[in-house]
Parts: C-alpha cells; sequence; structure tokens
C-alpha cells in the first residue's frame, strides 16, 4: 500500500506542478476558444490541461517500474506499455482537437484506433463469466469488439460529463477510487496477480485526477480538454478491461457446490461485467440521453447542446458549485454502492444505508424547488432569498427592496462620475498570462472619493 501512496502522490504532484506552465502555454499558442452558446464559463478559458495530465500518467508507470513490490506489474505483464501507447495516441488526438477543433467522426476513429492498439499489445477481454454458465472464452474478433466498443463508451461518456469545472476530473477519480478497492481486494484476498496492472491503473488515475482538480474547480483557471477528459477515460476502461476480461473467474474457485450457491459466490465476478458502466452511470445515463434527444431533434448524436445533466441542474436553481457537488455525491453512491455489495451482497443493511442515501440526494436534488419563506417576524433575521415577495401597504418599503434601490443608486452615480484608476491589463478569469489576477494602483476603498 506504500507503493501505491507513493505513486499517488508522485503522479499528483507532477500533474498539479506542470498545470501551470501547461495554461501559459495554452495561451501563448491559442489554445483558447471563444464562449460557445453552450459553454456555461463567461470568459475565455485556456484549454490543454491534458498536457499535464499525460505526463502525469508517464511519471506514475515511470516511479510505479522502479518499486520492488510493483515492478512485477511490467516483468510479468505487458498491459502498462500497451496503456501508455493507447494513452499516447489519444492524447494527441485530443490536443489537436483543443487547438483546431477536429470534426468529430475523426476523434470516434482515432479512439477506436487506440483501443486497437491496447488490443494489438494484449489488453483485451478474453473471456467473461456467465451467470450459470461460468467462464466463456471470446474468440479473438469476439474480444477485440467488445474491448473497442467499451474503450469508445467510456471515453464520449467521460468526455460528454466534461462541461462544468471539476466535474468530470472529480467524477471520474470517485470511480477510479471505487474501482481501486475492487481491484485490490481481488489481488490480496484471492492472490491473483493478474488483477494488479487494474490497481496500478486506478491508482495513477487517481493521481492526474487529484493533481488537475485544484487548477480547475470553480472558477477554473484551466480546462482538461478533450486531451484531458479522453485520456482519463480511456485509463479509466483499461483499469476495466484488464480487471473483467483478464482475470479468469476459475481461479477463484467459486463455480461450486449448488447452481444457487455458486451463483451467489460468483456474485463479486459478475459484478465487474457492469461495473465500469456502473461506476460511471450518471456520464453514461448522460451519454444515452444526449444521443437520444439529438436523435429525436434530427441533429447529429455528435451535436453539442445545452441538455446535459449538468445543465439542467443549473436550471433548476442550483449554483455552479452545488451542481458538480451533487453529482459528486450521485457518483459517489453509485460506484461505492455497488463495490460494496459485490463484497457483502448477504447484508441487508448496505441497501438500506444505499436506499437512505439516495433518498436524501433527491432532497439535495429538488431542493431549490422547495424554497421555504420564513415568517414576517423572522423576515428581518433570514437572507433576502427567504423573505416572502409581496408589498406592504403604505410608505413601508421591504429591506431588500430599499437595499436595491440603494445598490443601483451607487452604481448609478459610479457610472456618471468614473474614477481615474488605470488597471493592470487582465487575461484569463481576471489573471494575466503569467502572473497573478489584476491589482488597481489606487488602493482605496470601493465607494470613497479622492
Amino acid at each position: 500500500m506504500r507503493d501505491y501512496l507513493l505513486t499517488l502522490c508522485v503522479t499528483a504532484a507532477v500533474t498539479y506542478l506542470l498545470t501551470g506552465p501547461v495554461r501559459k502555454f495554452a495561451i501563448a499558442t491559442g489554445a483558447m476558444p471563444q464562449i460557445r452558446a453552450r459553454d456555461v464559463h463567461r470568459e475565455p478559458t485556456p484549454r490543454l490541461g491534458g498536457i499535464a495530465m499525460f505526463f502525469g500518467l508517464c511519471a506514475g508507470l515511470l516511479v510505479a517500474d522502479h518499486l520492488q513490490n510493483l515492478n512485477s506489474v511490467f516483468e510479468l505483464s505487458n498491459e502498462p506499455r500497451a496503456l501508455l501507447s493507447g494513452a499516447a495516441l489519444i492524447w494527441i488526438i485530443g490536443v489537436l482537437d483543443d487547438k483546431f477543433e477536429i470534426d468529430a467522426l475523426i476523434k470516434l476513429g482515432g479512439q477506436m484506433i487506440a483501443a486497437g492498439v491496447m488490443v494489438i499489445q494484449g489488453l483485451t477481454i478474453l473471456w467473461i463469466p456467465v451467470p450459470g454458465v461460468g467462464t466463456v472464452s471470446l474468440t479473438q474478433w469476439q474480444g477485440t469488439l467488445l474491448t473497442v466498443a467499451l474503450v469508445v463508451i467510456t471515453i464520449n461518456a467521460v468526455n460528454f460529463v466534461d462541461g462544468l469545472d471539476g466535474l468530470a476530473a472529480g467524477m471520474v477519480c470517485i470511480a477510479a477510487a471505487a474501482f481501486f478497492l475492487y481491484s485490490y481486494r481481488i489481488w490480496f484476498r484471492y492472490g491473483i496477480e493478474a488483477a494488479a496492472p487494474a490497481s496500478l491503473f486506478t491508482v495513477i488515475l487517481m493521481g492526474m485526477c487529484l493533481g488537475f482538480l485544484p487548477h480547475n474547480m470553480h472558477p477554473a483557471r484551466i480546462f482538461m480538454g478533450d486531451s484531458g477528459s479522453m485520456l482519463i477515460g480511456l485509463v479509466l476502461a483499461a483499469a476495466a478491461i484488464s480487471v473483467t476480461g483478464q482475470v479468469d473467474p476459475d481461479a477463484l474457485k467459486i463455480f461450486e457446490g449448488s447452481t444457487r450457491q455458486a451463483t451467489h459466490a460468483a456474485l463479486p465476478v459478475f459484478i465487474p461485467l457492469l461495473l465500469p458502466l456502473t461506476i460511471i452511470a450518471i456520464p453514461v445515463a448522460d451519454l444515452v440521453l444526449a444521443i437520444v434527444r439529438r436523435t429525436w431533434n434530427g441533429q447529429s448524436p455528435f451535436a453539442a447542446d445545452r441538455g446535459h445533466l449538468h445543465h439542467r441542474l443549473l436550471e433548476i436553481g442550483h449554483s455552479h458549485s452545488r451542481a458538480v457537488l451533487i453529482m459528486y455525491f450521485w457518483s459517489a453512491l453509485i460506484a461505492f454502492g455497488v463495490v460494496a455489495y459485490s463484497v457483502h451482497s448477504a447484508s441487508m443493511w448496505s441497501v438500506l444505508l444505499i436506499v437512505a442515501l439516495s433518498a436524501v440526494g433527491l432532497v439535495l436534488l429538488l431542493l431549490p424547488r422547495f424554497t421555504p419563506r420564513a415568517p414576517r417576524w423572522a423576515e428581518a433575521f433570514v437572507p433576502p432569498r427567504y423573505r416572502r415577495r409581496t408589498t406592504l401597504p403604505g410608505p413601508a418599503v421591504p429591506a431588500y427592496e430599499s437595499e436595491a434601490a440603494e445598490a443601483a443608486e451607487a452604481s448609478q452615480e459610479s457610472l456618471e462620475e468614473p474614477e481615474e484608476r488605470t488597471p493592470v491589463p487582465a487575461g484569463v478569469n481576471g489573471a494575466t498570462a503569467i502572473g497573478p489576477r489584476s491589482r488597481f494602483p489606487d488602493r482605496r476603498k470601493a465607494g470613497t472619493r479622492g
């Protein structure tokens, strides 16, 4: 576990330290597109954050290769090299898209080629466990098609959900943490070395996301872009393929006894068939709904719009940060709930806890629809949004209206008599390209006059 923590810390540190220089590079090269109709942010923000994430991936693999307890992953398996090859290809395609906005079909073809590169080097699904039947070996073409499909679905699901500051990185980090717990348990409880690559991939993925999140939280100073979203989607898919299609269920010795007992005992192995999709259930649901919505409206499935789940949360009335936290909550509930159920499937407490937390999530989701109103005697002690919006008779004016009128008068006066201050030219999100946020030479308090 110490080696895993060291790998995670190195990956996060490299990603974090490189994101600042990458941001300056993105501004210098013009990788900062104009605001689009579907965008939520208000100022042009540089992309290419995937560059720092890719070098974090390389650093994590390099450190793990020199650690005694993790070096066996590279000696006994070719999967880390397969992951690095596919990640490099998808990363190059993402960088080109962040800079030149390449066609969606070209990106789809690149995703399939990256998946094919991993398949050629051995990272593919070899067999799947089927309840009541046992282990079913797949032919080369079946394994290839299933692997490519899983990679493409996961990449696009993560890419679709990348619409709010810190949303994609946080959700993938939660998914990677849940996946690590599952694969680590398979490795150490059953002694199956084939689950070790998946544990390593998920730890590195967590480091990539944690190192990038401080720069990407609202208000974001840089976006990961397609170079980052497609990269972390591919790494997550690679971990799912490794633990699902490379671990032989017969090695767990679970297909013994009666059919019912064998099926119940095999639940931790059957769940990985859907675990990659349940762990990213929110992005996958968003992907499916977007395809259905766009096709129903006569648009291309790859056409962008403002109908994603995070956009709907903003329309309901949630703030940017609260919408992101709600998506985090549901992702963690589904991901860790599935993993907990795979471990203690016979316990009803886990099911009851998941149901209770789901009810809490629904209340938080619909909270803006039920904004409480304070009684009249308590309106002076609560924020304006909780007061009754009624006009009092006579000359009396509610406090919130008088405050609004005073603010409007102050703003009008400031427009009529502008102060002579020369601000430093600011760049993205109020910051210059190479330094801190803009500063005024006059440090007087707002509203004072010379």
